[in-house]
């Protein structure tokens, strides 16, 4: 029996969902999918499955809020826990090398770092610094909660260490392009309503995250609009992002510089605003 089961936090996946069940199906025992009374075929896809637990409870406004809530309501007696997103799922063999990893862990590792592989417009994006991003997915029941922000939240330890793996999970869209901009409209908005929060981190921060928290309060620092410019020549150019081809040319245009101005259009917005 698998000593690990699944959260997934949903609304609107009948596009993801089957995949993630069907993959996560594979090394865990069972799945609880706590979603938000979606309208399409996602309640309807979840209940063809055996091992999972479809709980249907309203938005509580943030990831964090909806998945901290699930962490306090879900019964199980797993004693790891793995979080995926609806359009996520770990890489061939990986579940079985991670259910490996777990059963050789002392008992002080808590946590798991696994290692996130970006996918766009079906292509792999290898280069320009955004593949192979190691994130708190998976630890021990009661040992971790998220960090509550409106924004690019992450699991973070309450009690043991962590240990970074070489497994691999991809994050892999399949919503046309101009879903993709309608999802980033919404995330703009709420990442500039906390970008100041990067300049407040404690020093306290977990190791695994030093690195991206200490990347975020440097970009937070630099000039409006130039920094978007800025993030998209340094992704493309120095760290090869147009070896990927035209849909690397895409993400990084779009992601790194497309997104990032109309962050700071908003903020720019906040400023002005009497």
């Amino acid at each position: 029996m698998s000593p690990l089961c699944a959260v997934i936090l949903t609304y609107n996946e009948e596009r993801h969902i089957r995949r993630c069940l069907t993959r996560a199906l594979d090394f865990c025992r069972e799945i609880f999918v706590i979603d938000s009374f979606s309208t399409d075929r996602t309640p309807t896809i979840c209940r063809q499955f055996s091992g999972v637990h479809l709980i249907q409870h309203p938005w509580l406004g943030t990831q964090a809020h909806q998945f901290n809530w699930a962490l306090n309501n879900i019964e199980t007696d797993a004693e790891w826990i793995i979080r995926l997103d609806a359009d996520e799922y770990l890489m061939q063999n990986e579940g079985e090398r991670l259910l490996e990893l777990i059963q050789q862990l002392p008992r002080d590792i808590h946590g798991i770092l696994l290692l996130r592989l970006r996918y766009f417009l079906g292509r792999h994006i290898r280069h320009g610094g955004t593949d192979k991003i190691p994130m708190l997915r998976v630890f021990r029941r009661g040992s971790a909660r998220c960090e509550v922000r409106a924004m690019d939240e992450h699991l973070v330890l309450s009690r043991g260490k962590s240990v970074r793996s070489d497994i691999f999970f991809a994050d892999n869209n399949l919503a046309p392009l101009s879903q993709w901009f309608t999802k980033h409209l919404s995330y703009a908005q709420r990442e500039a309503d906390t970008c100041r929060q990067e300049l407040l981190y404690p020093a306290a921060t977990p190791a695994y995250l030093r690195g991206i928290k200490r990347r975020k309060r440097l970009y937070a620092h630099l000039p409006l609009f130039w920094r978007a410019a800025a993030l998209f020549l340094y992704r493309y150019f120095l760290r090869l992002g147009f070896l990927d081809g035209k849909e690397g040319f895409l993400w990084h245009f779009f992601q790194g510089w497309w997104y990032r101005t109309v962050c700071d259009q908003y903020i720019r917005e906040s400023e002005y605003t009497p």
